[in-house]
C-alpha cells in the first residue's frame, strides 16, 4: 500500500489533471452484494432499466464509501448501488470483509445478491458477484473485484476471496461520458524543498495558502523559490536562482462505450487471437468488452517564473522535483463508483554549458489534454494537446553560451490503483548567446585596455508534452496493451526576445 504524504492544509473532497508525481499501484479486489434497503434498490433499478447514457459526475461527499455490485450473465444482474461497505481488504491475499448496515441500526446485517427483479434477497454474498467500491480500509485506491469464494461470516461481515476484474463487467453495454473537475482541497501534498507554498480556492469563498495569494476558483497553486547548485561535472561554477509558481485546474476525462459485440472491427492481440473487445478469444468463446473508452487528464495551466544568474548546469538536464501531490477523486458513473488516482510532481529542470548569464522572467497561460482513447478498429491511441501563450516580463542574456530551464509537471492518472496514463508537461525558457570579446592595450603605455564585444543573443519560450499509455488501461475490459505506447512528443517553440551585445 502506498505511503501517503501528509494531508495538505484544510479540508478534502473526492476529486482529482495535471498535473503533475510518480506512479501509483495497488492490487485490487473486493466483494459484495446488493443492498437490502428498498429505496436503494428502487433507484438502482430505474438506472439499470434506463436506455439513457449513464451520468458521470463527482461523487457526493455522502458517497465517499459507496459500493456497487453486479451479477454478470444473469437476468437483472446489472450494476446497482448498495448499502454494502468494505470493512477491510488485504491486498496480499485479496480477501475482503463485506458488511451491509440496515437503516436504524449500526450492526451488520446479512449481505445479499441482486435478483432478476432488481431487489435484494437476504443471504450471503455469492460467488460471481462483481463489486466496485470507493476507497476503503486496506484499499486507499478503491476496489474493483469479483467474488471467487465465500469464506464465511465474521463479527464485521462476510469474508470473501476476490480476484481482479474489469469495468465492462459492471458497465456492460451502457454508455457514459463526462469531465469532472478535481477538488483542489482533496490533494495530499509532500513538499520536497523548504520554501514551497501551496494555495487553493473552492466554492463557498474558501481559500487556503499564504495571505494575499490570489488563486482562481477550483485551482491549485504551488510556489517555489530555491538556489540552483552547480551540477557535478559542470564546466564552471555558478550561482543561480529560480522562483515562481505553477497553477493548475485539473479535470478527469472519462468515457465508456458499450456494445463491443456489435462493433464491425475486432482488435487482434499479439498472439494472433482477438482480445476481449467483443470478438472471439483464442479459446473460441466470445468475450465481452467496450466498443470505446477514454481516460485522460486536462485543465487550465498558468505559470510565472524567473531564472537569474549563471546556471552551472551540464548538457544533460538536471531535474529538481519540489512538490508531489496525490488525489483519489471518485466519479459516480451511474450507480458505479469509479475511483481515479491522480498524481502530480512539480519540478524544475535545467541544462546548459555553465557560461551564459541570464535574468529572465516569463508568464505562461493555456490548457492541456493528455490521455488514451480506445476504438475497436484502432485499439489504444494517444491524445496529446496543449495550447499556450507566453510573454516575457524581463529578458537579459550576457556572455556566450546556452541555457535551458523548464518549470513543469508530470502527471499520472489511473483507475483503482492501476496507472494508465503518464503525461509530462514542460514549458521552458531557452537562452543562447554567441559573440567575441577583444582587448587592445598600447605597448609600453599605462593606459587601460580598450575592450570591444560583438555578438547577439536570443531568448525562446517553448513547451514539450510527452508521456505513455500503460498496460493497465486494459482495466476497461479492452485488449491488453502488450507494451507501453508513447504519447509522442508535442513540441512548440517561439522567440521571446533578441538583441545585440
Amino acid at each position: 500500500m502506498r505511503k501517503r504524504p501528509s494531508r495538505a492544509l484544510v479540508p478534502a473532497l473526492a476529486a482529482s489533471a495535471l498535473f503533475l508525481a510518480a506512479g501509483c499501484s495497488a492490487d485490487t479486489g473486493q466483494s459484495s452484494a446488493a443492498a437490502r434497503t428498498p429505496d436503494a434498490g428502487a433507484s438502482a433499478t430505474a438506472t439499470a432499466n434506463s436506455d439513457q447514457p449513464l451520468a458521470v459526475a463527482a461523487a457526493p461527499a455522502a458517497a465517499a464509501t459507496s459500493t456497487a455490485v453486479a451479477r454478470p450473465g444473469t437476468a437483472g444482474g446489472k450494476a446497482r448501488k448498495t448499502s454494502l461497505k468494505v470493512k477491510s481488504y488485504d491486498s496480499h491475499t485479496r480477501r475482503a470483509v463485506i458488511s451491509a448496515v440496515s437503516k436504524g441500526t449500526s450492526s451488520p446485517s446479512p449481505t445479499g445478491s441482486p435478483t432478476p427483479a432488481g431487489t435484494a434477497t437476504p443471504g450471503r454474498t455469492a460467488v460471481g458477484d462483481v463489486i466496485a467500491s470507493a476507497p476503503a480500509p486496506g484499499a486507499p485506491d478503491g476496489l474493483l473485484a469479483k467474488v471467487t469464494k465465500v469464506i464465511g461470516e465474521t463479527a464485521d461481515g462476510t469474508e470473501v476471496q476476490t480476484a481482479p476484474t474489469t469495468l465492462d463487467t459492471l458497465l456492460g453495454d451502457d454508455d457514459a461520458k463526462g469531465t469532472v473537475p478535481v477538488d483542489p482541497a482533496s490533494f495530499d501534498v509532500e513538499r520536497l524543498l523548504p520554501d514551497v507554498k501551496v494555495s487553493w480556492a473552492k466554492t463557498g469563498d474558501i481559500h487556503s495558502g499564504p495571505e494575499g495569494t490570489k488563486v482562481p476558483l477550483g485551482s491549485l497553486r504551488v510556489d517555489v523559490a530555491t538556489k540552483v547548485a552547480t551540477a557535478e561535472g559542470a564546466p564552471a561554477s555558478a550561482d543561480a536562482s529560480v522562483s515562481g509558481f505553477v497553477q493548475v485546474k485539473p479535470e478527469v476525462d472519462f468515457s465508456y462505450g458499450g456494445g463491443a459485440s456489435t462493433a464491425s472491427t475486432a482488435s487482434t492481440a499479439s498472439n494472433g487471437s482477438t482480445a476481449s473487445n467483443g470478438s472471439t478469444a483464442s479459446n473460441g468463446s466470445t468475450a465481452s468488452g467496450p466498443g470505446a473508452a477514454y481516460l485522460g487528464v486536462s485543465g487550465d495551466w498558468t505559470s510565472q517564473w524567473a531564472l537569474k544568474g549563471r546556471a552551472g548546469a551540464t548538457a544533460k538536464p538536471v531535474r529538481l522535483p519540489f512538490a508531489k501531490l496525490h488525489a483519489d477523486p471518485v466519479l459516480q458513473v451511474g450507480p458505479v463508483p469509479v475511483v481515479v488516482n491522480l498524481d502530480l510532481t512539480c519540478y524544475f529542470e535545467i541544462s546548459g554549458d555553465g557560461r551564459v548569464t541570464v535574468d529572465v522572467e516569463q508568464d505562461l497561460k493555456g490548457d492541456f489534454k493528455a490521455g488514451g482513447t480506445f476504438g475497436t478498429a484502432t485499439g489504444w491511441t494517444p491524445v496529446n494537446e496543449s495550447h499556450m501563450d507566453s510573454s516575457p516580463v524581463r529578458t537579459s542574456v550576457t556572455t556566450a553560451g546556452s541555457v535551458k530551464a523548464a518549470l513543469g509537471a508530470q502527471a499520472t492518472v489511473g483507475l483503482y490503483g492501476a496507472v494508465g496514463v503518464t503525461a509530462d508537461l514542460a514549458p521552458y525558457l531557452r537562452g543562447e548567446a554567441a559573440g567575441t570579446v577583444t582587448a587592445t592595450t598600447p605597448v609600453g603605455s599605462g593606459t587601460k585596455s580598450d575592450v570591444a564585444a560583438s555578438g547577439s543573443w536570443a531568448l525562446y519560450g517553448g513547451l514539450d508534452l510527452s508521456g505513455t499509455l500503460q498496460i493497465q488501461l486494459a482495466i476497461f475490459g479492452t485488449p491488453v496493451i502488450q507494451h507501453a505506447i508513447p504519447l509522442g512528443t508535442l513540441h512548440r517553440e517561439w522567440k521571446l526576445a533578441d538583441g545585440k551585445m
